[in-house]
Parts: structure tokens; C-alpha cells; sequence
């Protein structure tokens, strides 16, 4: 009976030594383990062994990244601006020993260490820097607690700060300054554009102006060439190009004035009527190239006696009778003298188609 009962003793204390020198590690934790009070070894996750009464588990450190908030605190910036700002930081135990024995309070030294560097960073910086610059920030806090945290045993491996609060009259008064800043670029843009089209309507001007200076030069040079070819041709003793440029000129001149968009009825006086004698030339240039007898020289139509032939006049339209006209024999000559009798001959046909029309209407104005 004795025996009995010790062995089922003896049982239940292998168990019981059994169930407390076997350890299951669950993943992602690591079992810091004393032996007689001592670091001893690091249990990784899975089944492990330790001897009862001997080791004991110290801390069950988890090695996965864990988040840590920081609180909202004021900070004082370079130009005396009072802020509130908080945050977050992101860190890994990456050696449990180091984690369990190097430091009492990990995450209290943490967050200690965090808000210290955060207060020292953005109070070096100016207001405008700090909200415009928070990736510099990040950067710095980052370097700084990863390297007071390194002899922990801890990597740190983010620091984001999450809001940056100015008091409100300083708010409103960023939103003056900035309202003022953009209404200042907006004159600014608008007077560059205005100086920019002028400078490019002066030059488009320019350019005009060029064209048509250019322009003129070649119509000047065209006249002059176009006068000058009759000018040799009078000299030559040839005046029908001299008849057709005088003709060609007079029909612009009319056409101008009967195309005006306020003239509906051109009148003008008899006097004015005189150089449609010019046209003679064309009707004489006609006949001299299509009906002509005898051959053409440089003076014009001649008989075989060396005399100018007699040349046609227009006819008259006053009460649809015509006004003839007596050639006269004129001798042959070149030059001034030929331009004389055109123009003599070309007046007096005028004079008379004046006359007639005169002579019916009694007007001193002829309807054309």
C-alpha cells in the first residue's frame, strides 16, 4: 500500500517537472531564459527544454514591429511661434536580451526619447519649415532615436508626424499673408503679359511696317521700269504705248470713282471730259493692228506718199447722230512732235462729243 503511493507520487512529480521544463514558443516571440538568476540562453519559436527550479523564463519578448503613439505637445519654434504636435513611431526588437536587460521600461524609454528629440528638432526650425518641410523632419527624428536606441537591442524603423497645429490668430494671419502674396504674383503675371503683348504687337507692327515698305519699294520699282518702257518707246518715236498708259491710268480713275460704296450717279463737267481723248489711242491702236493699211512704223499708220492716213474718231452719241472729224495731213516726225499731234487730235474729239452733248442737253455737265 505504501509502495503504492509513492510510486503514484513519484508519477505526478514527473509530470509535474515534465509540464514545467518543456516550453512551447509561439512565432514571433523570443523567451529570454535565467539560470540560477543569470541570462542563460533565448528560446526561439517551437518546442524547447529548461530544467525546473533551475531556469525560469524571464520575459516573453515580441519581435514584431510594433507601433507606438506620441502624444500632442507644444512646442516653441525658432521664430516663437507656439505649436502643438504629435506623431507616431514605428520600432523592431531585433535583440531580446539586449531589450530585457539594457533598458527597464522599453516603450516608456521610447516615447521619453521620442518626444524629446521632436521638441528639439521643431524647435531649431522656423514655422514655415515646419509645414513645408515635414519629410526633413521625419528624416532627422528617425536618425536621432535610432541611434540613442540601438544599444537597446531595438530598431526604429519610422517616425511620422501626424498633425502640426498653429494657434488660430496665427492661422488667420498665414491666410492674410498668403492671399497678399498671391494677389501680388497675379499683378505681377498680369503686367508680364501685358508688357509681353506689347512687345510682340510692336514687333508684328514692325513687321507690317516692313512688308509693306518692301511692298511699296517694288510697285515704286515696277512704275519706274513700266515708265521707263515708255519712255523709250516715246523716244523711239512710238506713241501708242504712251496712248494706252495715259488710257489705262484714266480708266482706274474712273472705275474708282463709279465703285465707291456712297456714288450711285457720276457727274462731271465737260472740262473734266477732255482726256477722254485719249482713248483715240486705243482705237488707232486697234485699227493698226487689226485693219490697218499699209505697214506700221515707230510713228504711227503712213500712206505710200510718207503722210499720216486720216484717224477715225469716235462717234458722237447727241441724238444718235455721230461727229465726224477731218484728218489732217501731218509729216512724219518722232518724238515731241508726235506726242503733240496725238494729244491735239485726242483734245479736239473731245471737245466735240463735249460740244454735241452740250448742244442737246443744255447742261454744263455731261451724265456718264
Amino acid at each position: 500500500m505504501e509502495f503504492g503511493v509513492v510510486a503514484l507520487a513519484l508519477f505526478i512529480l514527473v509530470i509535474v517537472l515534465a509540464s514545467l521544463g518543456v516550453k512551447t514558443v509561439p512565432e514571433g516571440f523570443n523567451f529570454v531564459v535565467e539560470r540560477l538568476g543569470k541570462y542563460h540562453q533565448s528560446l526561439k519559436p517551437g518546442l524547447a527544454f529548461i530544467i525546473p527550479f533551475v531556469d525560469r523564463v524571464r520575459a516573453r519578448v515580441s519581435m514584431m514591429e510594433t507601433v507606438l503613439d506620441v502624444p500632442s505637445q507644444e512646442v516653441i519654434t525658432k521664430d516663437n511661434a507656439r505649436i502643438t504636435a504629435d506623431g507616431v513611431v514605428f520600432f523592431q526588437i531585433f535583440n531580446a536580451p539586449k531589450s530585457t536587460y539594457e533598458v527597464a521600461n522599453l516603450q516608456r524609454a521610447l516615447l521619453n526619447l521620442s518626444m524629446t528629440n521632436l521638441r528639439t528638432v521643431m524647435g531649431s526650425m522656423d514655422l514655415d519649415q515646419l509645414l513645408s518641410q515635414r519629410e526633413d523632419i521625419n528624416n532627422t527624428l528617425l536618425k536621432a532615436v535610432d541611434e540613442a536606441t540601438t544599444p537597446w537591442g531595438v530598431k526604429v524603423t519610422r517616425i511620422e508626424v501626424l498633425d502640426i497645429e498653429p494657434p488660430a490668430d496665427l492661422v488667420n494671419s498665414m491666410a492674410r499673408q498668403l492671399k497678399a502674396e498671391r494677389d501680388r504674383r497675379a499683378v505681377i503675371l498680369e503686367a508680364e503679359g501685358d508688357r509681353q503683348s506689347t512687345v510682340l504687337r510692336a514687333q508684328g507692327e514692325l513687321e507690317a511696317a516692313k512688308l509693306e515698305a518692301e511692298a511699296r519699294e517694288r510697285l515704286a520699282l515696277a512704275e519706274a521700269k513700266a515708265t521707263q518702257v515708255v519712255s523709250d518707246a516715246v523716244a523711239k518715236g512710238d506713241v501708242q504705248a504712251l496712248n494706252y498708259f495715259v488710257a489705262q491710268k484714266y480708266t482706274e480713275a474712273l472705275q474708282a470713282m463709279a465703285t465707291a460704296p456712297n456714288q450711285k450717279t457720276l457727274i462731271l463737267p465737260v472740262e473734266a471730259t477732255a482726256p477722254i481723248g485719249a482713248l483715240a489711242g486705243i482705237a488707232e491702236l486697234v485699227g493698226q493692228s487689226f485693219g490697218g493699211d499699209g505697214g506700221s512704223g515707230g510713228s504711227g499708220p503712213k500712206g505710200g506718199n510718207g503722210k499720216t492716213k486720216p484717224k477715225p474718231t469716235p462717234r458722237g452719241s447727241a441724238g444718235g447722230a455721230s461727229a465726224t472729224s477731218s484728218s489732217s495731213a501731218v509729216p512724219s516726225a518722232t518724238g515731241n512732235d508726235i506726242l503733240s499731234v496725238q494729244a491735239s487730235r485726242a483734245y479736239d474729239a473731245s471737245q466735240r462729243k463735249s460740244s454735241s452733248s452740250v448742244g442737246e442737253a443744255d447742261n454744263p455737265w455731261a451724265r456718264f
